[in-house]
């Protein structure tokens, strides 16, 4: 794929996207310092004392600019350590997106490339719908992806007192759908929403009431909690 992503896989990234800021804060801040090492066959991640289980995501050859997915690996295809990222494959086919079927991604004509391959990364950790990947050299020119796989990882909660920072933070990243962000956020967090023009409700799990309000851009205008 040059040139861009297909609006297909950039609102499957929207709805991914404050969800998957915050827990890539959460993981961010549970890993320890140090260098790293990882058994594939073994499915483990180590890093400053810590030993994770993974999954490999995928590759990013900074050479050729190209992405190749973990399943479509042929040294680690239909092994238990890209088990995990073929779900991606699976859930790509059943929605039509083509970013998560094809095994290699030529990304040389975005503007940035590597920006490119952690947009995939991202998106491949929402369908997943695990607690974060963590990006590493792994040689001359590759850059290896990996995501977590172990309960061990805390998961980010929904913080009322953060929501505003976090749904606008979210609806920076890729600014395809903010929509899309605000309701695939409360529905990574199992939480129900009622939409009304260009407002959105969301009954936090402390009772309040949260209104989401969109401009006539899409964009979101304001996030106010209300006593229940």
């Amino acid at each position: 794929m040059v040139n861009g992503f297909s609006d297909a896989f950039l609102l499957e990234a929207e709805r991914h996207a404050a969800w998957g800021a915050a827990q890539l804060e959460a993981l961010t801040a549970f890993l320890p310092e140090g260098p790293w090492t990882a058994d594939l066959p073994s499915c483990l991640y180590r890093q400053g004392g810590l030993e994770l289980r993974v999954a490999v995501l995928g590759t990013y050859d900074t050479d050729e600019q190209s992405w190749m997915w973990g399943w479509a690996n042929p040294g680690l295809r239909g092994t238990e350590v890209v088990a995990l990222t073929g779900a991606i494959e699976r859930y790509g086919r059943t929605h039509g997106i083509v970013e998560f079927t094809e095994e290699v991604l030529d990304l040389s004509g975005f503007a940035d490339p590597r920006r490119a391959a952690e947009t995939l990364a991202f998106a491949g950790m929402g369908v997943a719908e695990a607690p974060g990947y963590m990006g590493m050299p792994a040689g001359p020119g590759t850059q290896v992806y990996f995501l977590a796989d172990d309960p061990q990882v805390p998961r980010a909660a929904l913080d009322p007192v953060a929501l505003p920072r976090t749904l606008i933070t979210g609806a920076g990243l890729i600014g395809r759908s903010a929509h899309r962000v605000v309701t695939g956020y409360f529905d990574h967090h199992g939480v129900p929403v009622r939409e009304d023009g260009d407002r959105i409700t969301a009954d936090l799990p402390d009772g309040r009431p949260a209104e989401i309000d969109f401009d006539a851009e899409g964009r979101i205008s304001g996030v106010r909690l209300n006593v229940s």
